[in-house]
C-alpha cells in the first residue's frame, strides 16, 4: 500500500531515470490506493511535493552508502533510525524497502542529478545535502569517499562548492567551521560579517522548503539555528 510520505503528491519523481529505478516498487506497492494532491505520473509538473522529494533523496542516499564498495548492516540500521527519527516509523518501514532495492541497482548520478535539476530550486537541492551529510555522518564518522560522492552529488546538482562546505561545515567540526558555515574567511570585517549572516539567514530560512512539508522543514532547521550559532559565537569571540 502506498503510505503517507509517498501517497501525496507523487508527480515528477516517477519519470525520467528515478522513474525507471523505481518501477518495480511501485508495481509491487501499489494496490489501488490512489496517488493524491499531485499531478499525474509523468506529469511535466515542476512543483516538488513531499513524495518526490523522499524518492530524490533516498536515490541519493544509496549513491551515498556504496561509495565506499560496500554496504554494512551497521550502516543501514544507522540509516534506519535516522528515517525513524526524521519521519517516523511507518513512513520510514516504506522509505527502507525502496532504499534496499536502489541499493541493489546500478546508475549514473548525473543522470538522475539532470532530472532533478529540472523539477527543484536551490532551496531543495541543499536540503538534499544536508540530508546526505546527516546520514552520512550517523555512524559517528563521515568517511572521505562519501565526502567526494557528496561533493561530486552537489556539482552535479549545480550548487557551489562553498554552500556545500558550509553544510558540510555542520557535521565536521574544524577551527574555522563557524565561518565556514557563513560562507567567509576569518579575515571578514565585522560589517562583512553581519552581511554574510543576513544572506545566509535569508538563503536557508526553514519557509524555503515548507511545501515539503513537516518532517522536512524541521531538518531545514537544524541548518538555521547552526547559522544562528555560528554567529553568535563569532560575535563572542570578537567581543561584539
Amino acid at each position: 500500500m502506498l503510505g503517507r510520505m509517498f501517497g501525496a503528491g507523487l508527480g515528477w519523481a516517477f519519470a525520467g531515470p528515478i522513474g525507471g529505478l523505481i518501477g518495480w516498487w511501485l508495481g509491487g506497492q501499489y494496490d489501488g490506493a490512489q496517488v493524491t494532491s499531485g499531478p499525474r505520473i509523468g506529469s511535466s509538473s515542476r512543483s516538488t511535493r513531499p513524495g518526490d522529494f523522499a524518492i530524490a533523496l533516498l536515490v541519493l542516499v544509496a549513491a551515498v552508502m556504496k561509495a565506499d564498495g560496500k554496504v554494512v548492516k551497521a550502516e543501514l540500521d544507522f540509516v534506519k533510525q535516522f528515517l525513524i527519527k526524521s519521519f517516523g516509523r511507518d513512513n520510514a518501514q516504506e522509505m527502507l524497502v525502496l532504499l534496499k532495492n536502489l541499493l541493489d541497482q546500478d546508475y549514473y548520478i548525473y543522470e538522475v542529478a539532470d532530472q532533478i535539476n529540472r523539477h527543484m530550486n536551490s532551496a531543495e537541492k541543499l536540503q538534499l545535502m544536508h540530508v546526505l551529510f546527516g546520514i552520512s555522518q550517523a555512524d559517528g564518522h563521515i568517511h572521505v569517499s562519501e565526502v567526494e560522492i557528496i561533493r561530486e552529488i552537489g556539482q552535479h546538482l549545480r550548487l557551489s562548492m562553498a554552500d556545500v562546505d558550509a553544510i558540510m561545515a555542520i557535521f565536521v567540526k574544524g577551527k574555522k567551521s563557524f565561518y565556514k558555515i557563513l560562507e567567509i574567511d576569518p579575515s571578514a570585517s565585522d560589517q562583512e560579517l553581519k552581511k554574510a549572516y543576513r544572506s545566509m539567514a535569508a538563503r536557508f530560512h526553514p519557509d524555503k522548503v515548507q511545501h515539503l512539508g513537516s518532517d522536512f522543514q524541521k531538518m531545514a532547521e537544524e541548518k538555521f539555528k547552526a547559522i544562528n550559532e555560528a554567529y553568535q559565537q563569532i560575535k563572542t569571540e570578537r567581543g561584539l
